[in-house]
């Protein structure tokens, strides 16, 4: 799995770079079978940077000073080895099946959630791009009615991916649009329809509200949808993502993460932390701009890129 690495920037270090040369012991404290404390005091501070959280955090330490006092982790390798399968453990705990749940008949319908620059208009451009590489038929339906532009941007991602469109008058009702959406789904024996919604602020109670109306008119006009709700999440933004996370899960049964913008070399932590903070899979990573640039997540791939050597 490639975690996203911006062109043009300047390197930064890895996450494993970083507790390399601030946290780890020397090789000689590590062959006697001990970690210092003060090195796990270190590291513990480099997960808290990197937005793993605090219980995801003191669950890695715990883990790490286990494998260490059995005598597992003697070379910085180990060490690595024992962070990292702390990672990918923390990722198949509860919910994490990566895989998208389909229609086992008609449509399938996944609704897309999030707030306002967390980058849904491209992950929905993407996923439609991936159905249609699949050689699936796709509409995507501009639920976002609110915000300038919002319509426009996501039709020229669903032309781009080859995908039908659909949309209602700017300002307009977005169950509506779902509703319609679905009507055309199924009229046009459409194999997916991904249904975009406004970028709703999570402070916002009355469109929480909202997104719930959208939820319940999907839900009405065909049984069983949506068999998705994917919430997008910013990955540079850290612990707020989790907030977002917290608020949306109740306002929607949402059944996936999305997380966008990531730069692994940091701050890849968010996405342990959302999984574990509502139990939820993370179905993608965002990992780069351009329309094939999505992954299914896969947790032992996600763990090795985040503790890669840069």
């Amino acid at each position: 799995m490639r975690l996203l690495r911006k062109s043009g920037d300047v390197p930064k270090r890895s996450l494993w770079q970083k507790i390399k040369d601030v946290a780890l012991m020397d090789v000689a404290v590590l062959a006697r079978g001990g970690v210092s404390a003060g090195s796990l005091e270190k590291l513990e501070e480099m997960l808290l940077e990197a937005d793993f959280g605090v219980p995801t955090t003191l669950r890695l330490i715990d883990g790490v000073e286990r494998q260490a006092s059995r005598g597992f982790v003697k070379t910085q390798d180990e060490f690595r080895e024992a962070l990292r399968q702390g990672v990918e453990e923390a990722l198949r705990t509860g919910r994490s099946d990566p895989t998208l749940v389909t229609a086992p008949s008609g449509p399938t319908i996944i609704l897309v959630i999030g707030v306002n620059g967390a980058g849904k208009t491209t992950f929905i451009g993407k996923l439609a791009g991936r159905f249609r590489r699949e050689g699936k038929s796709v509409l995507v339906a501009a639920g976002d009615t609110f915000r300038a532009g919002a319509i426009d941007q996501l039709r020229v991602w669903a032309e781009r991916a080859g995908a039908d469109f659909v949309a209602g008058k700017p300002g307009g009702d977005p169950a509506a649009v779902a509703f319609d959406a679905i009507d055309a789904a199924l009229k046009r024996d459409v194999d997916v329809a991904i249904i975009d919604t406004a970028g709703r602020l999570h402070t916002s109670d009355d469109l929480m509200t909202e997104l719930r109306k959208v939820a319940r008119v999907i839900a009405k006009r065909l049984p069983d949808a949506p068999h998705e709700t994917l919430l997008v999440l910013d990955g540079t933004i850290g612990q707020n993502a989790i907030a977002q996370a917290r608020t949306f899960s109740t306002a929607v049964p949402v059944t996936g993460l999305v997380v966008t913008k990531l730069d692994g070399t940091a701050r890849g932590g968010v996405v342990v932390a959302a999984h574990e903070a509502i139990d939820v899979p993370v179905k993608f990573v965002g990992v780069g701009e351009k329309i094939d640039d999505l992954e299914p997540f896969d947790a032992e791939d996600f763990s090795r890129a985040l503790l890669e050597e840069e």
